[in-house]
Order: C-alpha cells, then structure tokens, then sequence
C-alpha cells in the first residue's frame, strides 16, 4: 500500500478530521473512505485494524484512531 486509507463515517467529527489530515498529507497521498455511504468497505476496515472512525490507515499498516466519532459497530447499525 503506497497510500495512508481515511476512513469515516461522514459525520461532522469525521469531516472535520477529513479536512485536517488532508492538508496534512496532501490529497495524493491518503484516499478518502466514506464507510457511512460505502458501506462494502466496513470489512476492510475491520480486517485492517479499525475500531472506530475517524481513523487512518498508514502505509505501513498501522492504524491511528483520532478524535472517537462512532464505533464500528455503531456504523453497521
């Protein structure tokens, strides 16, 4: 993987952080997963690592939670 993975759930703390991380790292670099909307991408995001949203996946594999939006399990409803 080349690219860090945002993951979230669209909420106004998950848009917020959207916003945040890519000014950080730059639009090239981190791709942007709406789950609240894509919703056949919540398995991935469990598989990868991910408990709540917001968070990001880095290249390396690590995920890094920020800012406790909704749990994973509050997501699949």
């Amino acid at each position: 993987m080349s690219k860090s993975v945002f993951y979230h759930a669209g909420c106004s703390v998950c848009i917020s952080a959207e916003h945040d991380i890519v000014d950080l790292v730059g639009g090239d670099n981190v791709e942007i997963v709406n789950i609240g909307e894509v919703r056949t991408r919540i398995a991935e995001a469990e598989q990868a690592g991910v408990q709540s949203v917001p968070a990001l996946l880095t290249p390396n594999g690590n995920v890094l939670h920020l800012n406790f939006g909704a749990s994973m399990a509050d997501v699949k409803g």
